[in-house]
């Protein structure tokens, strides 16, 4: 069934919890860290959890989130609302282990649902299966370090039924309790099997629930969509997907972490994941006081300043040229070819495979810039074949040239006059 998900090429991760005021990754710290996150730092359980007790973001201003993500080109958001920690960012009858047992009380994920569906983007829930402070799980002690993916504490029969009843009424009450939920983004399902988190079960509850939504791939064989982390396929595949990317090397807001990718970096990053027909799901990381970090802030705002250009070759978009017709990427909408020049060409660019004869026009994206041309076929195509493929040779200026990311439009006529 196709859905609004199809085309959707860019989305905001959210990753915020009470760690944030530590300036500590969300959960890892307090299990000993992971390899995948070179800064995060081990730190006691006891000393993990003692944050949830002053958690007070007097600046976390959700509509200013929203206005950023609707700038940019954001045609979706995901807030996590229960990270492994098992701490919920929302008002759950279940457990008082939430954000209104905190100062500042107030249901940040109902806040956040609200200020995202006023500026008219879809509405993502991230959730995590495993929950580490769930004494039923059963809860993780300085006694389990170091972490270890395949041995695992494990509960007895009762505590894992209770467990997932728990975990059960959590999720109804996410799509219960907020009006519709596009999109529910799983997470921690490593930690047991299909069977053990009832997986099939739960997904019948989600879609009696909501019908229309959609769930990712981590939980086990019940996902509409594939969600690489931190990387790029290297061939598009058949089937729908998302790449979830950082803009440093931490999901979580953590000071330490300096290893920022260039706007230009993340620019590209867009292109290519657009040209594949995948969507980017860009995390940003809010300091514990709700604030963006100025770093994530400056990125944002070049991003929007490119977009604001260019995002008609990104948006609603489908993947355009083969490879060996475009040394780049390309991505294309009704008869609109778009080129993205990732590096800066020697006065000329190629592209091969078009039908020559009905290339209404080339020009820059950005201004409308016309550009010159030349083309060229095979002389008996040429001769006798009435709607030749060719190749276009076309100048690119270096005036013309964009500091992040050059888009070049081959307008096509749909038939020949």
């Amino acid at each position: 069934m196709s859905t609004w998900f199809d085309t959707a090429r860019l989305g905001m991760f959210i990753h915020w919890g009470h760690s944030s005021q530590q300036g500590r990754e969300l959960s890892w710290p307090m299990v000993g860290g992971v390899f995948s996150l070179p800064f995060c730092k081990d730190i006691p359980v006891e000393k993990y959890y003692r944050t949830v007790n002053t958690f007070n973001p007097q600046d976390y201003n959700p509509q200013e989130w929203a206005y950023l993500a609707k700038n940019l080109g954001v045609e979706y958001a995901i807030l996590t609302t229960k990270h492994h920690d098992g701490f919920a960012l929302f008002h759950s009858q279940e457990s008082d282990f939430s954000i209104a047992s905190t100062p500042y009380k107030k249901d940040i994920v109902r806040e956040y649902i609200e200020a995202m569906r006023s500026v008219g983007l879809r509405i993502g829930l991230y959730f995590s299966l495993s929950d580490w402070h769930h004494p039923d799980y059963p809860a993780f002690t300085e006694a389990d370090k170091p972490y270890r993916f395949e041995q695992l504490p494990q509960p007895t029969q009762q505590q894992w039924e209770r467990y997932i009843q728990f975990m059960f009424n959590q999720i109804r009450e996410l799509l219960t309790n907020y009006g519709q939920i596009d999109i529910l983004w799983f997470d921690g399902s490593w930690e047991r099997t299909p069977e053990q988190w009832q997986a099939q079960e739960l997904a019948k509850m989600i879609r009696d629930l909501q019908p229309h939504i959609l769930i990712n791939d981590r939980l086990p064989n019940c996902g509409d969509f594939a969600t690489p982390e931190q990387f790029i396929p290297p061939q598009a595949p058949a089937h729908l997907w998302e790449t979830c990317l950082t803009i440093n090397e931490s999901w979580g807001y953590n000071p330490d972490d300096h290893h920022f990718k260039s706007s230009r970096q993340l620019i590209h990053t867009l292109c290519e994941v657009a040209a594949k027909g995948g969507k980017l799901l860009l995390n940003i990381s809010p300091m514990g006081n709700g604030q963006i970090p100025p770093e994530q802030l400056e990125r944002l705002k070049d991003i929007a300043e490119w977009m604001s250009q260019h995002s008609e070759s990104i948006l609603d978009t489908t993947p355009g040229l083969e490879p060996w017709q475009f040394y780049g990427p390309s991505t294309c909408k009704g008869e609109r070819i778009y080129l993205h020049l990732l590096m800066k060409p020697y006065e000329t660019i190629s592209v091969r495979g078009v039908p020559i004869k009905r290339v209404k026009s080339v020009s820059i994206l950005a201004d409308g810039t016309p550009l010159t041309y030349t083309s060229r076929c095979a002389i008996m195509d040429s001769l006798f074949n009435f709607d030749p493929l060719g190749e276009l040779t076309i100048c690119v200026p270096e005036s013309v040239i964009n500091s992040f990311a050059t888009v070049i439009v081959i307008d096509i006529n749909s038939s020949l006059t």
